[in-house]
């Protein structure tokens, strides 16, 4: 009984955070969070188990990050990462819609218990990635850059690739509607962005592509995913939002085997 409510009571506890937390006792899950269930869509421990299997197989394999392929037959993932400098304790994980997270990993042991919180830390790595590269950012509207998509489109066909998804694309091309150039009227540009924002998902790329066309990329599983998408940026295209602008609309999809390098030449046709 004692035991039973001590559970009860690190599980109030727990749920009351917002990181993924996990109690494991010796190798196995014992406790779950409510933000850890929610993450992978499960009701409970025993859905979890069910679903996922051995815990270690939810770490993404990634050259830069710790995952379980190297490790050996029956070793403990929690005492493998705790002998790396806390900095590299960093995992990926993706959700049931595939879409991938980074976590840093802290961990308490005591005695044959270990309680492992995972915080979400994907924010914070795209925005020391955009510092770190300075040309990421179009400082007139506000979007991607085209130089920075070059630079790493052939990371984001490997997370195509990776997640099973395919990779679209909707060209927008820019006007006034009196017929001339947007070209450098910062207002109407940042105002196109952030109406183009308003309505993409988190994971999608806004890129200016050149100086009146932006680029929306983003990965679906299915067709209907893909028009979903086109019908949102049309029906946006329509709106007083961007009044003022009128706007072209053309959809791309990657064809089977399609180099993305291939796929930009396309778009930018």
């Amino acid at each position: 009984m004692r035991e039973e409510t001590s559970l009860a009571i690190i599980r109030a506890i727990a749920d009351a955070q917002k990181d993924l937390i996990v109690v494991f006792q010796e190798k196995e899950p014992l406790l779950l969070n409510k933000a850890f269930e929610k993450f992978f869509a499960v009701a409970s421990l025993e859905q979890y188990k069910q679903e996922f299997g051995t815990f270690v197989r939810n770490f993404v394999p990634h050259p830069s990050y710790f995952h379980g392929e190297n490790l050996e037959k029956g070793a403990s993932w929690i005492d493998a990462i705790l002998e790396l400098d806390a900095p590299q304790r960093l995992v990926s994980m993706v959700t049931p819609t595939y879409e991938p997270h980074a976590f840093s990993v802290a961990i308490q042991k005591i005695e044959e218990y270990a309680v492992v919180t995972f915080s979400d830390i994907t924010q914070t790595l795209i925005k020391r990635i955009m510092i770190e590269n300075n040309t990421s950012i179009d400082a007139k509207s506000g979007a991607y850059s085209k130089n920075y998509f070059m630079q790493i489109a052939q990371s984001f066909q490997d997370a195509a690739l990776f997640n099973k998804k395919i990779i679209n694309a909707v060209r927008i091309e820019v006007k006034k509607k009196d017929g001339t150039q947007l070209r450098e009227d910062v207002e109407l540009l940042k105002t196109l962005t952030n109406s183009l924002k308003s309505v993409i998902r988190q994971d999608d790329m806004l890129i200016r592509w050149d100086e009146n066309i932006f680029v929306v990329l983003y990965l679906v599983d299915n067709a209907a995913n893909a028009e979903a998408m086109l019908g949102k940026l049309q029906s946006l295209s329509q709106k007083k939002e961007v009044e003022g602008m009128a706007c072209s609309l053309h959809h791309f999809i990657q064809k089977e085997g399609e180099s993305i390098k291939s796929f930009g030449s396309r778009i930018s046709l």
